[in-house]
């Protein structure tokens, strides 16, 4: 595998940006979820870098994060992982990996195309992150899925859709002008060879 060092520094670039959005928090006193930007950063990293940089850009701040690293609303470790939003985080790499590779496959030019664009964003971007979020925080509070529903998933619905709007309106016109492969210079000669 290949690196580019564009991509890569695309990729810290991102990185930085879902740790600032972190501090974006706005508390829920009825759930230990916050209303953070962080799901935004995780929909245009995987939306404008592509499936490898996007993954490799906010898994870098998942596994520092675990390593003990204060990037997560100022916090670090394992017990962020393990705490009640651990089962979120722990979907974001594999969010951002999806929608690349999915939004490669759509030519986003048009209403057609805008609108296929934000059903993965909103699809891979937000709902595939409550697959491991929402039972991940009932195991955690010991509560029913119902009742997680109701603290880690419906307050949220409203907001993630606004942010899969906002993320496409971003993507959109960027990709067109420049796709992942030529804004991560994938297919230049200047690359970094990761070990395998």
């Amino acid at each position: 595998m290949k690196l580019s060092l564009r991509g890569i520094v695309f990729s810290a670039l991102m990185a930085a940006i879902l740790v600032i959005f972190g501090y974006i928090s706005i508390p829920l006193g009825f759930s230990p979820v916050p209303i953070t930007l962080q799901t935004l950063a995780v929909m245009l990293a995987g939306g404008l870098l592509g499936p490898l940089y996007g993954f490799l850009s906010i898994a870098l701040v998942v596994v520092l994060t675990g390593l003990g690293f204060p990037l997560l609303h100022g916090t670090g470790g394992l017990g962020v992982l393990l705490g009640p939003t651990g089962g979120y985080v722990v979907m974001w790499p594999f969010a951002a990996l999806l929608m690349g590779l999915l939004l490669s496959k759509v030519q986003i030019r048009g209403f057609k195309g805008f609108l296929f664009a934000f059903i993965i964003i909103e699809l891979f971007g937000s709902l595939l992150i409550y697959v491991t979020g929402v039972p991940w925080l009932a195991y955690r509070f010991s509560m029913s899925l119902s009742d997680a529903m109701i603290q880690g998933f419906y307050p949220y619905i409203i907001g993630d859709l606004v942010k899969a709007i906002f993320a496409t309106i971003i993507i959109a016109p960027v990709r067109i002008v420049f796709p992942p492969s030529r804004l991560t210079s994938h297919m230049h000669s200047n690359v970094v060879k990761a070990s395998k």
